[in-house]
């Protein structure tokens, strides 16, 4: 008897330790399958002799079964893909990773002129040329000529990220959904001054000017400045600002300039006919408080940008509380991936 209760033990013991290996095996097999892609893409709208002359960077993550809707993640400037799913960080700061759990996939890329991405003359870049390099690789990514085909492609942006995304989905009317974060149409011209004067020219930066091929055009921030650029007045994280100073990356003064042309003073946006979502935080120093847009909650935002967007585009806000600029480091950035999430499901489907 004492010989078979032993057995039972020893068998128990053994199917609990099983199950104990067999978790993080059931969990790694549901992460998303990822892969680099290097896209052909141009700066023109029409490549002169059809030649694509410049690579945009990607990193495209399917979850598991697949998807038939994809997001293409343009992020702002002086960030690379690295914003929608930043190393080092709890996988509550990744926005990618909450889509992908979602069912959705994504494609989180480079900017030209950033992170992996091709690095033409500084002179070349602005928000309309990156959004003609965007609509390239939607196409690409369409029509399947370097991975997957997809059938319905959502475009997400920060910052200047969204300006190249309004302009895109505005000219292209190539997407089935905008997703607008940390850009609306009134620049705060009170608090926006800290993001201004953190940039100077990448080629005094210790880390940028190891970047093979950068002229001097090319800025970045300057050491120390990210957490009163993007994060202020929220709470202050060191593993966060860590973090986001590791990934910083570059930007081109023409890309501000067309942004502001357009983005702002051209109600380009009013050409979207798809629906639309805007999410800030609603401490934003660079778009929202006196004089600028109302960001203390999502109705509020919402009365301010509804007149910039066509009847089409369904407007729907989101606010961020508590946070600044960069909300997919905000504590409580999983509140913002639900809010997509959500829309997602609701607006476009997987």
């Amino acid at each position: 008897m004492r010989l078979l209760l032993r057995r039972l033990a020893t068998a128990a013991v053994a199917l609990l330790c099983a199950g104990t290996v067999l978790t993080p095996a059931q969990a790694s097999a549901a992460e998303a399958a990822c892969q680099n892609l290097n896209i052909p893409v141009s700066l023109l709208e029409v490549p002169l002799l059809g030649l694509k002359d410049q690579t945009m960077y990607g990193r495209l993550c399917v979850p598991p079964g697949g998807s038939r809707t994809l997001q293409v993640l343009v992020p702002g400037g002086t960030y690379s893909s690295a914003y929608y799913d930043p190393p080092g960080l709890a996988a509550t700061r990744s926005f990618r990773r909450a889509v992908n759990n979602a069912g959705y996939a994504t494609l989180a890329v480079d900017r030209v002129g950033s992170g992996r991405s091709s690095k033409p003359l500084s002179e070349l870049l602005s928000a309309t040329s990156q959004a003609n390099a965007v609509h390239h690789a939607i196409q690409a990514m369409r029509t399947g000529a370097v991975g997957p085909r997809f059938d319905r492609i959502v475009l997400v942006g920060h910052s200047l990220g969204s300006a190249t995304a309004i302009i895109e989905a505005a000219g292209f009317r190539d997407v089935d959904g905008v997703v607008v974060t940390g850009f609306t149409h009134r620049v705060a011209a009170l608090t926006v001054l800290p993001t201004l004067v953190a940039l100077s020219p990448a080629v005094l930066d210790e880390k940028m000017s190891k970047v093979v091929g950068l002229d001097a055009g090319y800025l970045t921030t300057m050491q120390g400045m990210r957490y009163s650029a993007f994060h202020s007045p929220g709470p202050f994280d060191q593993q966060v600002v860590d973090a986001d100073e590791a990934t910083k990356d570059l930007i081109a003064p023409g890309e501000i300039v067309d942004a502001v042309v357009i983005g702002l003073v051209l109600p380009y946006s009013r050409r979207i006919t798809v629906p639309v979502l805007v999410a800030m935080g609603e401490q934003d120093g660079v778009f929202c408080g006196p004089l600028a847009s109302d960001c203390s909650s999502a109705e509020s935002l919402r009365q301010g940008e509804t007149g910039f967007y066509s009847p089409e585009a369904r407007l729907r806000t989101f606010v961020v509380p508590g946070y600044g600029h960069s909300i997919n480091f905000a504590p409580n950035a999983p509140l913002l991936h639900d809010a997509v999430t959500g829309w997602m499901h609701e607006l476009v489907g997987r």
